[in-house]
């Protein structure tokens, strides 16, 4: 949050004594202040790759200047070693670059390469610098966590070539890497037909190390003419030095003690036209080109974590987080790269369309989609996915850079929040306002303001009085509060914090090496350097209920400005050449930094108190590549507008599909005041984000979901009755993401990989694999909406069974009390349809499973419960079942779908005696069979049941439907329990 808070307290003297001297240092914004941050002509390394890219283009004899040398090429247990050599203008040595190719036994290739001077530590630094020599090469010691297994069959091809060497692997060795020699490239090929195309435009430009030199002013040379075409050659040659040795913005000098030191490749993905991922930005989910074509951005996409005030829609622009995954989708094949760097990245995208050739049959037109990555230092390191599936990259991604956390179940319900609640009376109010119109909530939230002075583990003493009592309050209903800490740290007297970090030396350092002091919410600050070991351990101690006093077991935590922001930084943030621990400048780790944080965090709360072992929740507003799993996200600072609620949706499932699906955006906008209609659809599309909160500014009026008054206090508490009543849906979704690196909400083209026509929808989603098919009304005054089908399978309303049918665009009615959600047929919906205070409140509630039948009368679906707390399901303790309904036999049933010689553990049998009495109150079938019109009665056959109880006559009831209605039946209280094996059989 780029903008001053005022003080709701009574030392407003103070607070705008702090206003004022921030005031000098800055003028606060009423809207994204582009000055503030660069353009890529404002960032020397990627203008110097863009004029590059440029001039290479232009140039018909072009080539680029790095090869291969053959005699350094080995190959063994799944590595090729060589050396790949820069050609520098003629007469200079060649500068040597040792790449490696890992293949992985996953089907994943890694490139990377590195620059041997480097490595070596035979470089000189400028200004005296404490930096490292190294490029930064730590990147993976933070985001990756698996899947770096050698493939054993990976083989270099018998058949020689010359000119490339060629390497065979993955499954069936189906996979080739063709690395061709002079000019260095690589193409990926899967089933022989090239998938993903390095340095195929001659674009890698690894900028080596060369000490400065002063040139003397050159003369002009009289009587000697250049062709444009050498004038072209030299450019390309020459490079343009003026931001090499250091770089001004804003204000600031940027001193580059290691000269410059970009890396930059391009990646071609041939006959493919959609590319998604490398969030985070506030565009579209199928990207957008940056040179040239209908409605191109003018600026790459850039990955610089930043606080971005107010952020504007359909941009390039940076925001708070960064993942470098990238994927490519055409019918049949979905493929990937992921660029492993943590410093300052631009991502140029280009399609390139070519004709049919009337004269060649079977060739038709295409377009290969161009990419150029830049990033301002460290080695080259990439992965290469070749799919062919959506599924197959999400899940290969995830096993490198870790699946989503398992979540407790509290951190799936809904979340009230705003900056700020004034007192711990005002938060036990809110709480029994919730109560007195029955809407239910799980959590409640504090910004900075319930802090003394700005001073994080400190609670203020006039307006937060007694902490203790306000948790125990929440406690009483099974609900939780999240407080803010940032990384920041009041530099203040009397502080036993800023004490002991500096006393410890555990703070980020500026470039002469001495502890850095910037200026954030509490004014002077300085930051924990959590790369520093000894920071986390220092971190985790101040978490504990006795060092964070007025804490309790329903306390969780909220990292905010971990960018880090930085008030009178260049671009908001940290200095580049600052010093982190192990000596590697800022630079090389910025977009690391909110992880290691958030991480640190997360570990804290695990480790509160010894013995309790419980799930932590952590919100951070920064990321990279990893943080799923340790942290949930949001989009950061929106506005109260129209554009920001219909943005929210490919945002957050830009998120999912790019590895961290449990993503939100602020519920009503953070900034400005919301119209009661533009409340209400964005609660009623907020439902269906996967982190759940509604939030606001300071200088917002009072939102809470009883505020508005009739109708929408109603219409706003159906929708979150119905977020509560579908929580088994959300809970099972992040199972599956937990285990299979799967989106939680998910796009037309990850659950329809082969329709074409809806590979670039992205205003509506499928919750996990339910089939439940959401469009949230997203612009002013609509009363209906179309939703797009892809196949020909029926659609129900979820709530009149209205059936839909045929690929293609339907219109579906939706008035402000509806809310636009189909189910697709073929798929069984658990519930719990209760309504309660708080999801903790329905552990034991029954469940309705609602049986959506598709065209063959068939349908699927799984149900994952846990005590929803603990780490007890790491040890088996869980249920998980699969329910199935066989048209033919016209049987459901429920069987067990924990994997094959699964240990019967002490934990899972308490778990599931905790849950015997837990049963199904009500089967639904939607779209029954009319022949089932005069059937009054169904046979149940539970396992583990008395004798008596296994075999019983159930009552069922059949609904036949009107006009467009399906019919349905009904079948009350079957008496089977959710956690044993039965059937139903409606024959």
């Amino acid at each position: 949050m780029l903008q001053l808070r005022g003080d709701s307290g009574p030392r407003w003297i103070a607070v705008l004594l702090l206003w004022a001297a921030l005031c000098c240092l800055f003028v606060p914004a009423v809207t994204v202040k582009h000055e503030n941050f660069k353009t890529c002509d404002q960032s020397g390394f990627c203008k110097r790759n863009r004029q590059f890219a440029d001039a290479a283009a232009a140039t018909s004899s072009w080539a680029s200047p790095y090869t291969v040398d053959p005699a350094t090429i080995t190959f063994k247990d799944g590595e090729l070693h060589a050396t790949v050599l820069k050609t520098l203008q003629i007469g200079q040595e060649k500068v040597e670059l040792p790449l490696t190719v890992t293949f992985l036994d996953s089907g994943v290739a890694r490139v990377t390469l590195d620059e041997a001077r480097r490595l070596k530590g035979d470089i000189t630094l400028r200004h005296d610098s404490k930096a490292r020599k190294e490029r930064y090469n730590e990147a993976g010691k933070w985001a990756l966590v698996g899947g770096l297994k050698v493939a054993d069959g990976a083989a270099l091809s018998e058949t020689a070539d010359e000119g490339y060497t060629k390497v065979f692997y993955g499954e069936g060795s189906k996979h080739q890497a063709v690395i061709r020699h002079a000019p260095f490239g690589i193409e990926f090929q899967r089933d022989g037909e090239t998938q993903v195309k390095f340095n195929e435009r001659g674009l890698l430009n690894l900028e080596h190390w060369r000490p400065k030199t002063e040139k003397p002013a050159e003369e002009k040379r009289e009587g000697e003419e250049e062709t444009k075409e050498e004038e072209k050659k030299e450019e390309i040659a020459g490079e343009d030095e003026s931001t090499w040795w250091d770089e001004s913005f804003g204000g600031a000098t940027d001193s580059k003690p290691r000269g410059p030191e970009a890396i930059a490749l391009d990646i071609t993905f041939p006959g493919y036209d959609h590319v998604f991922g490398i969030p985070e930005h506030a565009t579209g989910l199928s990207l957008k080109t940056t040179r040239g074509g209908d409605g191109a951005y003018s600026e790459p996409y850039r990955l610089y974590n930043a606080d971005v005030f107010e952020y504007e829609m359909d941009s390039p622009m940076t925001l708070y987080g960064a993942i470098p995954f990238m994927q490519a989708h055409r019918k049949g094949s979905t493929v990937g790269v992921f660029w492993l760097n943590a410093a300052e990245t631009w991502i140029d995208v280009v399609k390139a369309k070519s004709s049919a050739n009337p004269l060649a049959l079977g060739v038709k037109s295409h377009t290969d989609t161009q990419t150029h990555w830049i990033s301002e230092s460290g080695q080259l390191d990439v992965f290469v996915f070749l799919g062919p599936t959506p599924q197959d990259l999400t899940r290969q991604y995830g096993e490198l850079t870790g699946y989503t956390a398992m979540p407790q179940s509290f951190a799936i319900a809904y979340h009230q929040c705003r900056w700020n609640y004034v007192t711990d009376e005002d938060v036990k109010d809110v709480d029994r306002k919730f109560d007195k119109h029955k809407i239910p909530y799980d959590v409640i939230w504090l910004d900075i303001e319930y802090t003394q002075e700005k001073k994080y583990f400190t609670w203020d003493p006039l307006t937060f009085v007694n902490p203790d009592k306000m948790g125990k309050q929440l406690d009483k209903s099974d609900r939780k509060l999240v407080v803010i800490i940032d990384p920041h740290i009041k530099n203040t007297d009397n502080y036993p914090v800023i004490d002991e970090l500096k006393k410890k030396d555990l703070a980020v350092k500026n470039k002469e090496g001495n502890q850095y002091e910037g200026w954030c919410w509490p004014g002077s600050s300085m930051w924990i350097d959590c790369f520093n070991p000894a920071a986390i351990s220092w971190w985790k101690g101040l978490f504990k209920y006795d060092s964070f006093k007025g804490t309790l077991p329903n306390t969780f935590i909220w990292n905010d400005m971990n960018e880090p922001s930085v008030f009178n930084g260049p671009e908001t943030t940290m200095p580049k050449d600052n010093i982190h621990f192990g000596g590697w400048e800022h630079r090389d780790v910025h977009n690391l930094n909110g992880m290691t944080f958030h991480n640190a965090t997360y570990q804290a709360i695990a480790e509160r108190k010894k013995g309790e072992l419980r799930r932590p929740f952590v919100l951070t507003r920064s990321f990279y590549s990893g943080s799923q799993r340790s942290a949930a996200m949001w989009t950061g600072d929106n506005l109260a507008e129209w554009s920001h609620l219909e943005a929210s949706l490919p945002m957050i499932l830009n998120q999912g599909i790019s590895g961290f699906p449990f993503a939100g955006a602020d519920v009503g906008g953070f900034f400005g005041n919301p119209s009661k209609e533009l409340l209400t659809r964005w609660y009623q599309a907020g439902i269906y984000y996967p982190f759940f909160r509604g939030h606001a500014h300071i200088d917002t009026r009072r939102r809470e979901p009883y505020i508005p008054g009739a109708p929408y206090t109603e219409i706003i508490t159906q929708a979150l009755r119905l977020r509560y009543q579908l929580l088994p849906v959300w809970y099972t979704a992040f199972r599956e993401a937990h285990t299979t690196g799967a989106p939680i909400v998910r796009p037309n083209f990850y659950v329809h990989p082969e329709d074409e026509r809806g590979f670039a929808v992205d205003d509506q989603l499928y919750i996990g694999s339910t089939g439940l098919l959401a469009k949230p009304v997203t612009k002013e005054g609509a009363t209906s909406v179309d939703v797009y089908l892809a196949d020909d399978q029926p659609y129900y309303d979820y709530f009149d069974y209205t059936r839909y049918q045929g690929a293609g665009t339907h219109t579906v009615s939706a008035p402000l009390e509806k809310i636009p959600l189909l189910m697709q047929g073929g798929h069984i919906i658990p519930r719990r349809d209760r309504p309660r205070r708080s999801s903790g409140l329905m552990k034991f509630d029954p469940f309705t499973l609602v049986v959506v039948l598709d065209k063959e009368n068939a349908a699927k679906g799984e149900l994952y419960l846990d005590d929803g707390e603990t780490f007890d399901y790491e040890a088996g303790a869980y249920i998980h079942r699969r329910f199935a309904f066989d048209g033919k036999r016209s049987i459901l049933t429920s069987t067990n779908a924990v994997p094959l010689g699964a240990k019967f553990t002490a934990k899972l049998e308490a778990y599931l005696k905790s849950m015997s009495k837990v049963r199904v109150e009500k089967v639904i079938i939607v779209g029954a069979p009319k022949a089932w019109k005069d059937k009054t009665e169904v046979v149940v056959m539970e396992e583990g049941a008395k004798e008596s109880a296994r075999r019983k006559t159930v009552a069922m009831e059949f609904h036949a439907g009107s006009g467009k209605q399906a019919d349905w039946a009904i079948v009350r209280d079957p008496k089977v329990g959710i956690g044993r094996g039965w059937k139903i059989d409606f024959s």
